[in-house]
C-alpha cells in the first residue's frame, strides 16, 4: 500500500476507502485498506478466492500517463465497486477490477484519440459508434466486444455517480450491449478445449503413480532432509564455542567419518544432479564433465551453514578440499547423495529416479502437487477456485443415506453464483480423490504451518519473498510436470505426454479438467481413461455431490457436453456414411435416410465444404435420441426400445446394460463397435473348445456365435436385411 502525506482539507475525498461496504477477509479492518486517492489500489483483502492472482487483484494508476485519464478510472472503478447500477446490475466484485479497468482505459483512451483529451462529456452517439466498429474490425467476437461495451452503457447509467467521468447522452437507447455486439442466441459454446484422451491418459496415470507409489520416497527424503537440518544446527550450537581452529579440525574428522561411512557402504562422493549456480565439473581422471560436488549434504553433515558463514565452506582452501579429491579419487561420486531408498519402477526394473538431492527433492514435491492437483481436478470436476479452497480435515469417510455404501466427501468452498465470501459447500467423491489429498495433506503440512495458513495448497518453497498460496502459479506447475515426465521418463522421440501432429506440447489450463471429465462422463464411457477409472463411479459421486449441498452446476454442464457430444456424433455418423460407411443392426436404414436427407437438403457441395451450422441444425432431432454404447449406439424412441418393456415409469433414457443390439429397433451398428463384437465371438470360440459342455450349453454356445458372426458380416460385407448401404458419393460442382 502507498504512503499518503498528512492530511489536509482539500484531500478529504482522497481519504475514502476503495472498498466502502464490500465484506473482507478475516484480520483485515477498512480504516487500513487502499484509500482513493492512492496510487495503487491492493483489493487483496475483499477478495477471498485462493486462486486469485495478485496481479488481478491490483489496480495501479501510477502507469496511466495522462492525469485525467487516470483520474476517469478512478471516478469509475469506485463507483463500480461500491454502487449497483440502476437496472439490478451488481456492484463489482473486487476480484474483477483489474478487466473493468482495462476496458474502461481501452475507451477513455479511444475518446482522448478522438477529441484530443480524455472528456467523456463530450463524447456522442456517432463516436459511439465509431468505437463500436473499431471493436468489430478488430476480430473480436461478440461476447468480448459487448464486455467491452458495457463501460459505455455505465457511464451513462451512473451519470449521477461521476463527478466528471459520465456521459452526456444514452447510448444506444433500448438496446442492450450484447444486442449491439451482436450476440445471438443463449450463452455461447464453451470454447475451453478439452484434453485428448491420448494425452488425459498418461497424464492421469503418471499422476496415480507419484501419488500411490512416488510419494513415500519423497516423504522419506524430506523426512531425512529435515533430520539432517536439525543435526547441523544442533552441531553449529556445539562447535559455536570453540576457536576456529578446533573447529575446523573437528569438521574434518566429521567430513573423514562420512566418506568412511561412504566406503564401508560402497558409495561414492555426492554430486549435484544438474549444475549447480551454472557450474559443471570435469573429473581429473576421466575428463567426464558432471554436476559440482554435492558440498550442501556434506556441510549438513559436518555442520556448516554456508549462507550464514560463507567463508567456511569445505571446497575453499581453509576448508576440506584435500580430503574431498582424495575421496572422489578413491570412491568415485554418486549422484544426489541422500540416503532415502528409491522404489523401483514398475515393469522397468529400476528405479524410477536417481537419488536426491536438496534441488530434485524440491522440484519433486513440486511435481507431487501438480499430481494431486491433475487427480483432484479432474476426478471431482470441481472448479479450479473450489480445488485450492480445499483446507486441512476437509477429507471425511461418511455412509450414504441408506448406510450402506461408503462415500468420500470433501468439504470447501463454492464461489459461481455465490457472494463474493463464496458459500461451504461439499462433493463426494472417490478413492483416488481421497487418496491424492491425503498425499496434499502431509505434503503441504510444514509450509502451511511456517506460514500460519491451513491451505493444502501453499507455495512450497518458504524463501523469502514468496506467496502463502499458490493461486495461479498452479498452471505453470502442471505444465513443468508435463516436461518433467517427458524428461524422467519418456525420450526425445517418444514422449511420456503425446504431442500435437504439429509437434507442439498440450498446453494445460485449469479449466480443460472439469469440462474433459463432464465431457467423458457425458459421452465415452468407454477408452484408455475409462479402464484406469472407472467413470460410472466418478459420475454417480459427482452427481450425488453436486445434486446435494454443493449445488455447482456439475450435472448441467455435463448435460451440456452430452448434448454436445450427440452432435459431434452424429456429424460423425455423416461424414462416415459420405465417405462409404455402412450402417447395420435393425435401426440402420431409418438412420441412414435420414442422413442421405440432409445430404440431399446440403446440395452438392462437398461434405468437407458444407455448412457446419446448417447440417448441426438438419440432425439436431436424431441427436438428441443417440446414445453411443460399447455393442450398439442406441437411437432411441421409447415407444420401441426393447430395453424398457416390463418397466414402469416414464424413462429419458435407454437402459443400456438391458440392450439387445440385435433385435432392437432403435440399435444401429458400425465399425467402431467391430472390436467388442470379435472379442464377444473369440471368447465364444474359446468355450466351444471346452469338453466340458453339456449338449444344451454348446448350443446355446453355437448359436450366439453365429449371431456374432452374422453381426461382424454385417459390419463389413455386403448390405443385408438390417443393412444400410452408404449414399451416393458427394462430387464438387463442375
Amino acid at each position: 500500500m502507498t504512503a499518503r502525506p498528512s492530511l489536509q482539507p482539500a484531500e478529504e475525498f482522497d481519504t475514502r476507502p476503495v472498498l466502502m461496504t464490500a465484506p473482507l477477509r478475516a484480520g483485515f479492518q477498512r480504516a487500513d485498506l487502499s484509500r482513493y486517492g492512492d496510487s495503487v489500489w491492493d483489493l487483496s483483502p475483499a477478495v477471498f478466492r485462493e486462486n486469485a492472482r495478485r496481479c488481478h487483484v491490483t489496480v495501479r494508476f501510477d502507469g496511466v500517463g495522462d492525469p485525467a485519464t487516470a483520474a476517469a478510472l478512478r471516478e469509475y472503478l469506485h463507483t463500480r465497486l461500491n454502487v449497483a447500477r440502476p437496472g439490478g446490475r451488481p456492484v463489482l466484485p473486487p476480484a474483477s477490477a483489474r478487466g473493468a479497468f482495462n476496458r474502461c482505459r481501452r475507451f477513455l483512451a479511444f475518446v482522448t484519440a478522438e477529441l484530443g483529451c480524455c472528456d467523456p462529456g463530450r463524447a456522442d452517439q456517432a463516436l459511439a459508434d465509431r468505437y463500436a466498429k473499431v471493436l468489430r474490425d478488430a476480430g473480436l467476437r461478440p461476447t468480448a466486444i459487448s464486455h467491452l461495451l458495457e463501460v459505455v452503457f455505465d457511464l451513462f447509467a451512473l451519470r449521477d455517480r461521476l463527478p466528471t467521468a459520465r456521459l452526456a447522452f444514452e447510448p444506444w437507447p433500448g438496446r442492450s450491449p450484447a444486442l449491439v455486439a451482436g450476440v445471438r442466441g443463449g450463452p455461447a459454446e464453451n470454447r475451453t478445449p478439452r484434453i485428448p484422451e491420448p494425452v488425459m491418459a498418461p497424464l492421469l496415470a503418471w499422476s496415480l503413480r507419484y501419488i500411490d507409489l512416488f510419494a513415500a520416497d519423497i516423504f522419506a527424503a524430506r523426512a531425512e532432509l529435515t533430520g539432517l537440518e536439525r543435526r547441523r544446527d544442533a552441531l553449529l550450537r556445539q562447535d559455536a564455542p570453540l576457536a576456529g581452529l578446533e573447529r575446523r579440525r573437528r569438521r574434518r574428522e566429521r567430513l573423514a567419518a562420512f566418506f568412511d561411512q561412504r566406503r564401508a557402504e560402497g558409495r561414492g562422493v555426492p554430486i549435484w544432479t544438474s549444475a549447480h549456480n551454472g557450474i559443471w565439473r570435469r573429473d581429473p581422471a576421466t575428463g567426464e564433465v558432471t554436476p559440482p560436488i554435492n558440498a550442501h549434504l556434506l556441510h549438513l553433515h559436518v555442520g556448516i551453514d554456508a549462507q550464514d558463514q560463507p567463508g567456511d565452506h569445505l571446497q575453499l582452501d581453509g576448508g576440506a578440499p584435500d580430503l574431498i579429491a582424495a575421496a572422489v579419487a578413491e570412491l568415485g561420486v554418486e549422484v544426489g547423495g541422500l540416503d532415502a531408498a528409491i522404489a523401483e519402477l514398475p515393469g522397468a526394473g529400476h528405479p524410477w529416479r536417481p537419488r536426491f538431492d536438496a534441488k530434485t527433492l524440491a522440484r519433486e514435491e513440486r511435481m507431487l502437487q501438480a499430481a494431486c492437483y491433475v487427480v483432484c481436478a479432474y476426478l471431482t470436476g470441481m472448479r479450479d477456485c473450489e480445488v485450492q479452497a480445499m483446507r486441512s480435515g476437509c477429507l471425511s469417510l461418511t455412509r450414504s443415506e441408506d448406510g450402506v455404501i461408503l462415500r468420500h466427501r470433501l468439504r470447501s468452498t463454492a464461489y459461481k453464483g455465490k457472494r463474493a465470501i463464496g458459500e461451504p459447500a461439499e462433493w463426494v467423491t472417490i478413492a483416488p480423490v481421497a487418496r491424492a489429498v491425503e498425499v496434499l495433506a502431509q505434503l503441504s503440512a510444514a509450509p502451511a504451518a511456517a506460514r500460519g495458513v491451513d491451505t493444502l495448497w501453499p507455495v512450497l518453497s518458504l524463501k523469502t519473498g514468496t506467496k502463502a498460496h499458490v493461486s495461479a502459479e498452479i498452471v505453470r506447475q502442471l505444465n513443468a510436470f508435463r516436461d518433467h515426465l517427458d524428461g524422467l521418463f519418456g525420450s526425445p522421440g517418444e514422449p511420456v505426454i503425446p504431442r500435437d501432429p504439429d509437434g507442439a506440447p498440450w498446453r494445460f489450463t485449469t479449466r480443460q479438467f472439469r469440462r474433459t471429465i463432464a465431457w467423458h462422463i457425458a459421452n465415452r464411457p468407454f477408452g484408455t481413461v475409462a479402464g484406469m477409472i472407472q467413470y460410472k463411479h466418478a459420475s454417480v459421486a459427482a452427481f450425488e455431490g453436486y445434486a446435494g449441498s454443493s449445488r455447482s452446476g456439475f450435472r448441467a454442464e455435463v448435460e451440456a457436453q452430452r448434448r454436445l457430444g450427440q452432435l459431434d456424433d452424429i456429424l460423425d455418423y455423416f461424414d462416415r456414411r459420405q465417405g462409404g460407411a455402412t450402417l447395420s443392426g435393425p435401426a440402420a436404414g431409418k438412420v441412414a435416410r435420414t442422413l442421405d436427407a440432409a445430404a440431399e437438403a446440403l446440395g452438392p457441395s462437398p461434405v468437407i465444404l458444407a455448412d457446419r451450422g446448417r447440417l448441426r441444425a438438419l440432425l439436431a432431432s436424431p441427436a438428441r435420441s443417440l446414445h453411443p454404447g460399447v455393442l450398439a449406439d442406441c437411437f432411441f424412441d421409447p415407444a420401441t426400445a426393447l430395453c424398457l418393456i416390463g418397466r414402469s415409469g416414464e424413462a429419458s433414457g435407454p437402459a443400456i446394460p438391458l440392450c439387445q443390439p440385435t433385435r432392437c429397433p432403435n440399435a444401429c451398428i458400425t465399425a467402431r463397435h467391430r472390436p467388442a463384437w470379435s472379442r464377444a465371438a473369440d471368447d465364444a470360440r474359446g468355450l466351444l473348445r471346452e469338453k466340458r459342455l453339456s449338449p444344451a450349453q454348446r448350443t446355446v454356445l453355437a448359436g450366439e456365435l453365429a449371431r456374432f458372426t452374422a453381426v461382424l458380416d454385417g459390419i463389413d460385407g455386403a448390405p443385408g436385411p438390417n443393412q444400410a448401404s452408404p449414399g451416393p458419393p458427394r462430387r464438387a460442382p463442375g
